[in-house]
């Protein structure tokens, strides 16, 4: 395996050469650097446009900038926000108030993923997450909605009832059906890293070098999509931050995360409110790391990744909008 690692940068102003990160109007490069597993230098075997080429997620969203994702949890024991828009009313509430703030998608789950959590019955996700999105469609918001799910059942009925992309933490691990779902439908999936389930994968994470592991996993995991009749343009990548990943181990992929363009699909970035940020910041309430994830999302948006994941869409739209404005294409001979 050779590794190409464009280094993202937005500096203003720009060299005449440079060349915009997967289509980005804000994020640039002009060394990408070549390496083997052991980290050797080695010649490179991709040319530097390849890095460049855009890579739409839906044909109606933009593609030179970062899109916000609104998580809209219907769970009653997320790690955040549990049980705050459970109910039918007071999820399309949050939706509403969302896309009145910018997001640009709206990400809908019915089953909590964080540490130490159970699985939830097909039937019951279903009942939580497909009504909601239907609710959304019947009140005129018209954004593209992701359904959070591991699950061919609980994915059909979403897409049935408006959703628009998969957003499958276990890539495809959890349950193969899914893969036909989107082959089939033709809905983007999203491809998340993660090491153990839920229930195990904070008791000891262990990696050798976790940025160049989790590169590894998603290529095999998005070979495997494409095996299953997944078209390669329709794949999203996420290196699922505090999946299966202690604080160092967080840290390194939001350092390298520019490397995930060499896998040539859309990045999603979810670190919203996790629990790296209340440790780094000293604080334990979820609900109060608003401002850390601000900061991990402007990282992110600095290494060019498409989607960020968050619970605050008003501050994190304020936010990027100051970004966008500061990183400005400007171009020097």
């Amino acid at each position: 395996m050779i590794y190409h690692h464009p280094r993202a940068r937005t500096d203003l102003p720009r060299p005449s050469g440079s060349l915009g990160l997967a289509g980005s109007a804000h994020v640039w490069f002009d060394t990408v650097d070549a390496f083997d597993v052991q980290r050797r230098p080695v010649a490179p075997t991709v040319a530097p446009e390849t890095l460049a080429t855009a890579n739409p997620i839906l044909p109606r969203l933009p593609s030179d900038r970062p899109l916000i994702m609104g998580i809209v949890n219907v769970t009653p024991d997320s790690f955040s926000d549990g049980g705050t828009a459970h109910r039918l009313e007071d999820a399309l509430a949050r939706a509403q108030a969302m896309v009145a703030a910018g997001a640009d998608i709206l990400d809908i789950g019915g089953e909590s993923t964080r540490p130490g959590a159970a699985d939830v019955p097909v039937p019951e996700e279903i009942n939580r997450t497909a009504p909601v999105i239907a609710a959304i469609r019947a009140a005129g918001i018209t954004v593209p909605i992701s359904i959070d799910t591991r699950k061919a059942g609980v994915a059909e009925a979403a897409l049935a009832a408006g959703a628009d992309i998969i957003n499958d933490v276990s890539a495809l691990s959890y349950d193969p059906d899914l893969g036909a779902v989107a082959a089939a439908t033709g809905a983007p999936i999203c491809l998340m890293h993660a090491q153990g389930t839920p229930q195990t994968m904070q008791a000891d994470p262990q990696y050798q070098d976790v940025l160049l592991e989790v590169y590894d996993y998603l290529a095999r995991r998005m070979e495997v999509a494409v095996a299953m009749g997944v078209d390669p343009a329709r794949i999203i990548t996420d290196p699922g931050i505090g999946f299966g990943k202690n604080m160092g181990h967080n840290l390194a992929l939001l350092r390298g995360l520019s490397l995930f363009h060499a896998l040539g699909a859309p990045i999603l970035l979810g670190a919203s409110r996790k629990r790296f940020i209340g440790t780094i910041s000293g604080v334990d309430e979820a609900v109060k790391r608003m401002p850390g994830s601000v900061a991990v999302a402007l990282m992110a948006a600095g290494q060019g990744a498409q989607i960020l994941r968050v619970h605050d869409v008003t501050e994190t739209v304020q936010a990027l909008a100051l970004w966008r404005a500061l990183t400005k294409e400007e171009i020097v001979a």
